[in-house]
């Protein structure tokens, strides 16, 4: 039986966010707050064979701490490569874990925080409120902008055995410390640039047409950590919205446009704030098994999907959508809501033309006989179903990919 109404929400960040070009340097004060001593540092080869991590390495000196560094984190990682970062941090013994790359890279550093802290079989963890208490402490840096796993709750990994992305989701995930430096998105390459901003105006649009709190619909006794659309969360979206609109195709094409690049980790900071505490929805739930099937990162299947799902969940909420066209610079003055509302469509996939994102998911390699099984995937992801302004059935999910395929 489902409760009638949540009356109340509540609202969640990392412990400390720090933002601002060269804030990388108050790592030593973080570090000193957190009394580390043995930091056991994340990473994978990408970041590791750039200069920046010999500017990271640098600040890392000046703090005296002794630094291990495990660079075998992998994008959309698989239980195997998280295993491998747990067994070379169990070796080391650390008292802080830190992570510093891509959302991939965080995602990596919660699990093995929290399997340092916990132990057992990380799957026990899979699906939201299981981890039993605190991690070990957490310090969360991204070098892209998108994820918004430095403020997040949750942590994903591939299920390879059964070709479908998963979550662990805690607020224990939320690190002790984020720190966004913007200057270390300046290395980020355009096609990871596009993906990771595409994921993070998903997360805020998805964020901002959630089922609003007062209706969101848990079963007698159980928590989430989402909690439906909500004042603060419309707050982070509609600022991270804002800055995409503005500043994305510009930190695409000229990537060594600090102002862009610093909108956009800003927006990518917000919208995960956003996300996090309202919910994502249907989009995350069909890019889940996309992703399993045919490996593609996360943000560019996110980002392949987000018009077709905006198309299907228009009729919900014409005003949100309207808002969101105006946001992203489309001329509203005069429209009605309902034709306000369709250009935030058009909006979003122009924006995804702009930044060289293909429009079809049989350019990534997915076939018709996949569609099927993915749709029987995405409807199974109950805690994300549940955020979503609609209840599709699995035949409208299957023809949301048939029209994006």
């Amino acid at each position: 039986m489902n409760s009638p109404t949540i009356t109340t929400f509540q609202f969640h960040s990392a412990g400390e966010v720090i933002f601002g070009v060269n804030c990388l340097r108050s790592l030593e004060d973080v570090t000193a707050r957190l009394k580390t001593k043995r930091l056991f540092v994340i990473t994978d080869k990408t970041i590791a064979a750039l200069e920046l991590m010999d500017y990271f390495r640098g600040v890392l000196s000046e703090a005296g701490l002794l630094v291990h560094v495990f660079d075998g984190a992998e994008p959309e990682p698989s239980l195997d490569s998280i295993h491998r970062s747990i067994k070379i941090g169990r070796q080391f013994s650390p008292d802080t874990i830190l992570g510093f790359g891509g959302g991939s890279v965080m995602d990596t550093a919660k699990l093995t925080a929290t399997a340092l802290q916990h132990g057992g079989n990380l799957r026990q963890y899979v699906g939201e409120n299981h981890i039993p208490g605190p991690v070990l402490p957490l310090i969360c840096i991204p070098t892209t902008a998108g994820t918004g796993s430095e403020v997040s709750q949750a942590a994903v990994f591939t299920d390879v055995e059964n070709q479908v992305k998963v979550s662990v989701l805690s607020n224990f995930l939320r690190p002790n410390a984020a720190i966004v430096d913007p200057l270390l998105t300046i290395p980020c390459p355009p096609t990871v640039t596009a993906d990771s901003g595409m994921d993070a105006l998903c997360h805020a649009i998805e964020a901002y047409t959630a089922i609003p709190y007062p209706r969101y619909p848990l079963p007698n006794g159980e928590k989430s950590v989402y909690q439906g659309k909500n004042p603060f969360a419309d707050l982070f979206a509609e600022k991270a919205i804002r800055l995409i609109g503005k500043s994305l195709v510009e930190a695409v094409t000229n990537g060594n446009n600090l102002d862009a690049r610093t909108d956009m980790a800003l927006a990518a900071t917000m919208g995960g704030l956003a996300f996090s505490n309202a919910g994502v929805a249907l989009v995350h739930a069909m890019e889940y098994p996309l992703g399993g099937f045919v490996h593609c990162s996360h943000g560019r299947g996110n980002g392949m999907l987000l018009e077709h799902v905006m198309r299907y969940n228009l009729s919900t909420n014409e005003q949100a959508f309207a808002q969101i066209a105006e946001w992203l610079g489309e001329k509203t003055t005069g429209l009605g809501v309902a034709e306000a509302a369709q250009l935030s469509i058009k909006s979003v996939s122009r924006l995804r033309e702009n930044v060289g994102m293909p429009a079809r998911l049989r350019d990534l390699g997915v076939n018709e006989e996949m569609i099927p099984v993915m749709a029987e995937k995405a409807a199974s992801i109950t805690r994300l179903m549940r955020v979503n302004p609609r209840s599709p059935q699995v035949q409208e999910i299957l023809e949301i990919y048939k029209t994006a395929y």
